[in-house]
């Protein structure tokens, strides 16, 4: 997720020489520096009168305690944006210190193709100016909104952190039904796969409404008719979706502590 920041900014025109990325894996490293993005190994090889404006941090949760503390120099006058899952802001504070500007967010896959959705809490000390920055960074993969209280960020890891997945499990079976329904496996695929990025992309330009659209497809006694009474139905996907939002909720706060 850090590469594909990194990627975004140089797309937008930052210069490389106002990046450094921290990357101890040979092989992301070298990904990294194809990208076009100045990488170094570890936090001492970057120089001690380095002062940057931000610090994003994109490790893993599991590697945050051993690997934060070192960054707690840069607190003041630099904002950092946490991009560690299940993490929350408190708990980045015992790393990098009581008066560090904090921005933590959460963006999800798509930004590897500049089309993520990524949502952001600003903790303590975080200005408005900061946020507007913030905005612009992150936009740099796709489209942000901010929520005022960390508590949603649960919520928000529910429905569009592991969204993606839940599209992908949409594609999955429809090619799989496609299949038994008589179609050839790679046409069954391309078709779900297509129709999901198209049905994607009016619902982001139209002004109307997913259930507006929804009904502009649905002819009565047609097809598509016959297809939501199974999925409308009162085991159907509104019903297992709000159980899956809500598993998935349930599980971001306990592994946040």
């Amino acid at each position: 997720m850090g590469q594909a920041l990194g990627r975004g900014w140089l797309a937008r025109g930052q210069k490389a020489a106002g990046l450094v990325a921290i990357e101890p894996n040979d092989v992301t490293a070298r990904a990294a520096r194809a990208a076009g993005i100045p990488t170094v190994r570890g936090l001492e090889e970057v120089d001690a009168a380095f002062q940057p404006d931000w610090v994003v941090l994109a490790v893993k949760p599991q590697a945050a305690a051993g690997s934060l503390t070192s960054f707690a120099r840069f607190a003041q006058p630099a904002t950092f944006v946490s991009i560690i899952a299940g993490t929350r802001i408190s708990a980045l504070r015992t790393y990098l210190g009581p008066r560090a500007a904090i921005i933590r967010a959460m963006p999800n896959t798509a930004a590897a193709v500049g089309r993520g959705m990524t949502v952001a809490v600003a903790g303590p000390g975080v200005s408005t100016g900061a946020k507007s920055e913030c905005t612009v960074l992150l936009e740099a993969v796709g489209d942000v909104a901010w929520v005022d209280d960390e508590a949603l960020m649960d919520a928000v890891t529910a429905v569009s952190g592991s969204g993606p997945a839940y599209v992908f499990l949409l594609i999955e079976c429809m090619a799989e039904a496609g299949v038994r329904a008589g179609l050839a496996p790679a046409l069954a695929q391309r078709i779900a796969r297509q129709t999901i990025v198209g049905a994607g992309e009016l619902a982001r330009v139209s002004p109307e409404t997913a259930n507006q659209l929804r009904q502009n497809v649905t002819s009565p006694g047609g097809t598509t008719e016959a297809a939501l009474k199974v999925l409308m139905g009162s085991d159907g996907l509104q019903r297992l979706m709000t159980e899956a939002i809500a598993a998935a909720t349930a599980r971001s706060r306990d592994l946040a502590g």
